[in-house]
């Protein structure tokens, strides 16, 4: 895609930063209790701010399709899981065999080559 630059293996790194951002932001959301505690709002919005700049530097070089839906996916799965060990939330047989369709997802579109 054009002469970014940039490498594809960076891309990719970018694109991880952008999910633990997300990761970061998404976790301190839920500890920010509706937005009334200041340290984590404030860590929600950078987080925000962070992941979305790297995602939309990543995709300079990874197909759009591809890289959202591996950003969201694992983003999905991570903070599900993180939901259950860090806030106590319920995990039952069809929560744990979607996470585990979600995670196949995103090791299908990494095989399919999308950059």
């Amino acid at each position: 895609m054009g002469g970014s630059g940039m490498g594809a293996g960076l891309a990719w790194v970018l694109l991880a930063g952008a999910i633990m951002a997300e990761i970061v932001a998404t976790t301190s959301m839920k500890m920010s209790a509706g937005l009334t505690r200041l340290g984590p709002t404030a860590v929600m919005v950078v987080g925000y701010l962070i992941a979305f700049g790297l995602l939309a530097v990543a995709l300079k070089r990874i197909e759009i399709g591809v890289a959202y839906a591996i950003w969201s996916g694992v983003g999905t799965a991570a903070i599900a899981t993180i939901g259950v060990l860090a806030f106590g939330e319920s995990m039952n047989t069809i929560k744990l065999v979607s996470l585990g369709l979600i995670v196949l997802g995103v090791i299908g579109l990494n095989l399919s080559g999308g950059h």
